[in-house]
């Protein structure tokens, strides 16, 4: 075996995933080599050039915190930038940027070539090399033979790995339109003990803007009031384009019904399981027969560039009959597609086969991130590669790896619920997966995480000046608001009553005033002009931690109670099997997901307070057994006179 180079950690795949491993093991002082079939798609936007959207704009925010670069690459090339439930509670309001896909890659690749530790590399990688004695990872071989050595690997395929595209009832091999699958990686990892499976996603036509009749849509324009993901200051104020919607209706609902048995999906062509939460058209269709019309959204990809893309239409039936149903859309009557849709379908291996640092069980050294592990969406993707990448750093510095609970973070819960559960189809974030998503809000991800980034080693200097700012500004204001008195002079009274319908009758701080549910910041802005002067990512942090500081202290006390339970560790190598009190089903998926502790134990569907009772009862005479071992150890033996 010829080693041409070495490194200290490899990545293979320059997606989302990939950029952020290779990113985060790089500037934690790692030589770090990152492999893609080609280079010029670093960054690459497969489906919808955008970023965020409920909960996957808190991953992206968490990401940034830590010192990651999503939420940076996507306030820098966005068209559009749109704050989602702005009506709703804090808890399930997010941002969303609709990005420029050339902008994006060239962004994020010119990032890539900026870090010192890393190095790109273009080639399929074929084969892993582990060592015999303890499967271990050792290196990769591409497929021209050449061999590249490394401590840890970390593998972000995405949907390449035996990918195979489908338009009707064609099939072509392809990671995604227009590029080659992957292929010899899944049958190393299967050879190594894990177990894989299929799934599917799908993509929606791209459409010639020009051919577009925009005139009778409805304009969906950005914010005025710019948000970003970053907390960085100092972020681009562009040129917003609008977005526009249209609606399926019966016309196109026929077709699909007509030619349903054309679909790969239906007609038993193609086996793996779509995502729930971002159907096919047909899917919709069936599953929605309620439903006379489902939203679409037309969608711009760059600013040099007609080509639109048609949110809410994914399809795979044959290509005349995706003309067919355009055309039955208004406005798209002469609408022409410049690539027809997709499904692509792809290996990927169940993550209740990983530890909570995304190494695998099986092999020390390997880590695997993204859509591999069955997730869908960028966000996702990065986040796990983000969490990856540290950990790969570490264990090639032999250190502990770090590992992100589900309540501190929708990074954690993501990670939580791909350890201990069996993922069956794409998983995709949702704020109703987090038990403490009014805990884990977009708003206070850098108070969340930035310290850890900090310990970490990837939040740099500037960070975390900006980050100390920020504490200064929000101290200051909480006291400001509980100094600060306004007396109930006829003046205040009428801005109140006619702002919000409220009056006060003595001498009330600020503090007081803005717990009231009717009083907001931009109604004290009326009264007090001090208020003028809080930035409003201060004043946001600040009204919402007052108005439900009751409900924050009950999920903390929650967390408390759920950490007792974490503190209980479960070995790896337990023998669940030979435990007999435990149930026929608790007993085999145990054996099968092996969890940490157990916090995760009790979180793995089928098992019943019972079982963890058991496991509870079991660890703690456990725990006592070693206590008297240990003791009898520090006596040391006993002398015949003792005796």
């Amino acid at each position: 075996m010829s080693i041409i180079e070495k490194a200290d950690v490899i990545v293979i795949g320059a997606g989302h995933a990939g950029i952020e491993a290779a990113m985060a093991a790089a500037r934690l002082g790692c030589k770090t080599l990152l492999m893609t079939m080609n280079l010029d798609t670093i960054g690459q936007m497969s489906c919808n050039p955008a970023i965020g959207g409920p909960a996957k704009s808190q991953l992206v925010k968490e990401i940034d915190a830590l010192g990651g670069v999503m939420g940076i690459c996507a306030d820098a090339t966005y068209l559009q930038l749109k704050t989602l439930n702005a009506s709703k509670g804090p808890a399930v309001r997010a941002l969303r940027a609709q990005s420029d896909k050339a902008e994006y890659r060239a962004f994020a690749r010119k990032l890539v070539e900026s870090e010192p530790n890393l190095k790109l590399r273009q080639t399929m990688i074929t084969k892993l090399h582990v060592n015999p004695t303890d499967n271990s990872f050792n290196a990769v071989e591409d497929n021209l033979g050449i061999v590249y050595q490394a401590k840890a690997l970390v593998i972000t395929t995405g949907t390449f790995l035996n990918g195979k595209l489908w338009v009707g009832e064609k099939s072509m091999g392809g990671g995604r339109p227009g590029e080659s699958g992957s292929y010899g990686i899944t049958g190393c990892l299967a050879d190594l003990g894990l177990k894989t499976g299929r799934l599917k996603t799908g993509t929606p036509p791209r459409l010639d803007g020009r051919t577009i009749d925009f005139a009778g849509l409805e304009v969906h324009p950005g914010d005025a009031e710019l948000r970003f993901f970053s907390f960085l200051p100092n972020r681009p104020v562009r040129e917003q384009m609008p977005c526009y919607l249209t609606r399926t209706n019966e016309s196109t609902h026929a077709l699909i019904d007509e030619n349903l048995h054309r679909s790969p999906m239906y007609s038993g062509l193609l086996q793996g399981a779509g995502p729930r939460y971002c159907p096919s058209i047909e899917d919709k269709v069936q599953r929605f027969r309620d439903k006379d019309s489902h939203h679409l959204f037309i969608e711009p990809e760059g600013r040099d560039t007609y080509e639109m893309y048609l949110q809410g239409f994914s399809t795979c039936l044959p290509y005349e009959i995706q003309v067919e149903m355009v055309h039955s859309l208004p406005g798209l009557e002469k609408a022409e597609i410049l690539r027809p849709a997709c499904a692509v379908e792809y290996d990927y291996f169940p993550a209740y086969q990983l530890l909570p640092s995304l190494m695998t069980k099986v092999a020390p050294g390997l880590f695997l991130a993204g859509q591999i592990n069955g997730t869908s969406g960028y966000e996702e993707a990065a986040a796990q590669g983000l969490v990856a990448g540290i950990n790969a750093a570490r264990f090639c510095g032999e250190q502990e790896p770090v590992v992100f609970t589900r309540e501190s973070s929708y990074i954690g819960t993501l990670i939580d619920d791909l350890v201990t559960k069996e993922i069956h189809e794409p998983y995709r974030m949702l704020t109703s997966r987090s038990e403490y998503r009014l805990l884990l809000r977009q708003d206070n991800a850098d108070q969340r995480l930035t310290p850890l980034g900090r310990e970490i080693g990837l939040v740099d200097a500037q960070r975390w000046e900006v980050f100390q700012k920020k504490n200064e500004a929000i101290a200051v204001e909480q006291e400001r608001l509980k100094t600060v008195k306004l007396d109930p002079v006829e003046g205040v009274n009428t801005l109140l009553e006619s702002q919000c319908g409220e009056v006060i009758r003595e001498k009330t701080t600020l503090f007081q005033l803005l717990r009231r549910p009717s009083v907001t910041y931009e109604v004290l802005k009326q009264v007090e002009p001090g208020c003028m002067r809080v930035a409003q990512d201060v004043l946001e942090y600040v009204e919402t931690e007052i108005k439900y500081e009751g409900y924050l202290q009950r999920q903390n006390r929650n967390i408390q109670h759920l950490s007792e339970a974490h503190k209980v560790k479960l070995p790896l190598d337990m023998d669940y099997a030979s435990i007999k009190q435990l149930s026929n089903e608790a007993r085999e998926k145990l054996s099968r997901m092996k969890p940490a502790d157990l916090g995760q134990a009790s979180r793995i569907p089928g098992l019943t307070p019972a079982d963890i009772s058991v496991l509870q009862i079991l660890m703690s005479r456990q725990k006592q057994v070693q206590a008297l071992a240990d003791a009898e150890t520090a006596e040391g033996p006993k002398t015949e006179a003792s005796a």
